[in-house]
This record gives structure tokens, sequence and C-alpha cells, in this order.
């Protein structure tokens, strides 16, 4: 496994005039060490261009986008969370963007609440990370509201517009236009569950339905995606203890709306060696496409079939 190191600061703060365009760069990096996170980042107006090959590694990366661009984001292919939140077409082209994406993978396509399960599932998960990836990069929390994130109904990429963000007082950052700080650690930690509890809210209550659960299961997921965001780009960077702790201190236990908290937990295997697991609280239903393959935080996996996915 090749490991992405991150640098401890990102570079050139003293440079960027707002928390808008220093949150741009912030997004860049999270996209080039989070290969999974498929994400377009929409610079603000008269950005500084940053130099290639200088000391930030991922100044080109290939997720931006143009603002040139905006008009071409059209609400039915690229709505944003608010548009799918109060719009039940858009909701439903949502819904049948993932079924067509189950059927090219070769599955056969569910029943309508199981897809609406991998569609949320998926946009959760994402969605989280656009909060804790920056805050676990760099202990900062981005101030987004639903109309700041787009989904791409056709490719499954999500798009952002950065504005401000919450840091802690001794943040280099701290002072420009559109940062705001707070005390200490937890209290930036209170701020990720809130931003991602009001960002996802809505969806969450539109899509209830479809889903056919209640707002413990619904909220369980989301509180699940915000776990797994962390935990998984902590693996990537080859940090998984560490993303396990810092995961654990954003939910250590149910925290309203989250029913449950992070609950990570370990497995020893035959030669002695210990693996971090935790189950869900909210199903996805990956089981209702592959009924041999339920995820492997999935209440439905025993811990020795855990085991033998770990070691195998």
């Amino acid at each position: 496994m090749t490991l992405a190191l991150a640098p401890a600061c990102p570079p050139d703060d003293a440079t960027a005039p707002t928390g808008a365009h220093l949150l741009a760069r912030g997004y860049e990096r999270l996209a080039a060490l989070c290969e999974p996170l498929h994400l377009d980042v929409r610079w603000p107006a008269e950005a500084p261009i940053p130099t290639p090959g200088a000391a930030y590694p991922f100044a080109e990366h290939p997720t931006r986008a143009s603002n040139a661009d905006e008009d071409s984001a059209t609400t039915s292919h690229r709505p944003t969370l608010e548009q799918l939140a109060a719009d039940t077409e858009l909701l439903a082209a949502f819904l049948d963007a993932e079924a067509a994406r189950i059927a090219a993978a070769g599955d056969a396509v569910p029943r309508r609440h199981a897809v609406a399960a991998r569609a949320l599932h998926g946009c959760l998960w994402s969605v989280s990370l656009l909060l804790s990836g920056v805050w676990y990069l760099e202990r900062r929390v981005p101030l987004l509201d639903q109309r700041a994130v787009r989904c791409d109904l056709s490719s499954n990429r999500y798009e952002v517009t950065p504005g401000g963000f919450l840091c802690l007082p001794d943040d280099p950052a701290a002072g420009l236009p559109g940062v705001r700080t707070v005390p200490d650690e937890e209290a930036l930690r209170a701020e990720l569950r809130d931003g991602f509890a009001a960002l996802v809210g809505p969806l969450l209550a539109a899509i209830g339905p479809w889903f056919r659960r209640g707002p413990r299961a619904l909220w369980g997921m989301a509180g699940d995606d915000l776990v797994s965001g962390i935990w998984t780009l902590g693996r990537l960077l080859g940090e998984e203890e560490h993303a396990a702790r810092l995961a654990g201190e954003v939910l250590p236990h149910a925290i309203a709306p989250y029913p449950d908290g992070a609950g990570f937990r370990r497995l020893t295997g035959a030669t002695g060696r210990a693996h971090l697991t935790r189950t869900r609280t909210g199903c996805c239903l990956y089981y209702a496409i592959r009924p041999a393959e339920a995820c492997g935080t999935c209440p439905r996996t025993g811990d020795a079939e855990r085991l033998r996915r770990l070691e195998g």
C-alpha cells in the first residue's frame, strides 16, 4: 500500500485573501488524498492560481471546476442538496441514477427502498467528508449550507462551493475574512456534528418515505457515515488508530440527533493481531444487492466472518 502523507499544516495561509480561498485549497488537498471521494471544487471568484510543483503538491489537482461553468450545472443533472430535498422528481431521478449504477455493475436492481438506502449511504458518506475531511486534515470545520453542495446524478460526483470555516484561536488563518474561531477542540467537534446534521437533515426527512425507515435508522446511518468517512481517510493515510480515536471523540456516545456513538472495538486474529471494527447503527442494505457479501460492519456479519475478511 502506498501511503499519501499529508503536510502537517496547509501552506500559504498568509497569501489567501479569504477563508473561502483557503478552504478551496483544503478541498483540493482532501480530494487528492482521498481517492474514493469524487469531488469537484468550485473556486471562489478571483482565486489566486497556485504555482505547479510548489510546496503544495496538489495545486493542479484535476477536480477543480471553473466558475464559468456555473450555468452548465443544471438543476436536473447536478442539483444541490437543497433541491434534492425539496423536489420529489429530482429525488426520484437521484434514486433512478443509483439503480442504473447498480445495474451497470451487473447486479440485480433491488426493491426501491433498498435503492434509496444505497443512494443515501453514498451521499451521506461523501457529504460528511466535506466537513470531516477538512477537520481531520486541518482542524477546520467548513461552514456549508445545502446550496453549496451539488450531486451529479450521472457520474455520482459531488461539487462544493467553499465558504468560510471555523477554527481554533491559534490557527494561522484566524482573522481572515469568513473565518471564525471557537474556544477549543470539543467546541470544534460540536460544530462538526451540528454542521453535518444541518446539511443533511432535510434530505433525510425527504428520503425517509422512500427508504421506509424512521428517524432512528436515518440518523443512525448519518452517524455511521460520519464515523466511516473519518476512518476511511485515516486508513488511506496509514493512520487508522489515530482516525478511530478521533472518530470516537466526535461521537463518543449517542448525541442528538445521532442515536449511537462510534463504538469501535477490537477483534483478535489467530496470530494475535488486533483489528479495529465497529457495527453500523443504520443499515445500508448492501446485502439486498449481494446477499453473500454483507458489509464488514453490518450487524449481519459475525466476528468470525469479519476476521476471515480482515486476515484473508
